[in-house]
């Protein structure tokens, strides 16, 4: 089987070869986008997805051998322009996304407070995070992207990606109340305290 990079490079020559990027990452795409817009608008994003990277394949980074990344980053993209995202991407959102990005914050508080009021405060601290911290979340949470594939995805540097990722915990940990004297590296800073905003 082809690496993507060869796929992409030969569907410039042979557009239906296009068709087997599609088969490797349609399923993944529409999982991402799922988990933020619902069912519904997910197959939307997937289509018009393929459609930009289609269009946009003989600008694609030949040295690059993985197209995923790329394609989440088009996706991000078109959910960021969808009318809809925010309506739609906390509904029912709450308790799944505690458990998978967050399950060892339930555990600690559970003895504190129920899981149901813990994951209203981690929507709410999610929906304050800005639009480039919680995309970045997203990506490796849900895209399950490592930090050089999300770099490549939203087109930053990897520190970027490290900075929006540590100041992302931090706001979803003082969310869940979990909190500690722990130290925190942010940057080759340590703070011996917890933040407070």
């Amino acid at each position: 089987m082809s690496p993507d990079n060869e796929v992409i490079e030969r569907s410039i020559r042979e557009p239906a070869v296009f068709d087997e990027l599609y088969g490797r990452h349609a399923t993944p795409v529409y999982r991402y986008a799922a988990q933020q817009l619902g069912d519904h608008a997910a197959e939307d994003v997937m289509s018009e997805t393929f459609l930009v990277a289609f269009e946009r394949r003989s600008a694609y980074d030949i040295t690059v051998q993985n197209a995923r990344p790329w394609l989440l980053g088009i996706a991000t993209r078109l959910m960021r322009k969808h009318v809809r995202l925010e309506a739609v991407s906390w509904k029912g959102m709450s308790a799944d996304l505690a458990a998978q990005i967050t399950p060892d914050f339930i555990e600690q508080a559970g003895a504190r407070i129920d899981a149901k009021r813990l994951a209203r405060r981690l929507a709410k601290a999610l929906r304050r995070l800005s639009e480039s911290d919680r995309e970045t979340l997203l990506l490796y949470a849900w895209g399950d992207l490592d930090y050089a594939s999300i770099a490549l995805a939203m087109q930053v540097p990897i520190g970027t990606v490290r900075s929006r990722l540590n100041r992302a915990r931090r706001q979803l940990r003082r969310a869940a109340g979990t909190e500690t004297i722990e130290q925190e590296t942010d940057h080759g800073r340590v703070d011996a305290s917890p933040q407070h905003t």
